[in-house]
């Protein structure tokens, strides 16, 4: 079994979600290389921490 928080595989399957091992396995690799991404955000500025994406259907458009 993934070392995955037996709380979130519950969730899933509380929604009607039966994860496969598998999938498991790369939502906990996931996971973790995301919380790696986010390191320690303690004592940052969270204005300098805020970005926003937008999804503009159609492509790339400038304005």
């Amino acid at each position: 079994m993934v070392n995955l928080s037996l709380s979130i595989k519950e969730l899933l399957e509380n929604k009607g979600i039966n994860p496969r091992e598998e999938h498991l396995e790369v939502l906990d690799r996931r996971w973790k290389a995301m919380a790696e991404l986010r390191g320690d955000l303690n004592g940052v500025n969270i204005d300098d921490a805020d970005i926003a994406l937008r999804n503009i259907p159609g492509g790339d458009h400038v304005e």
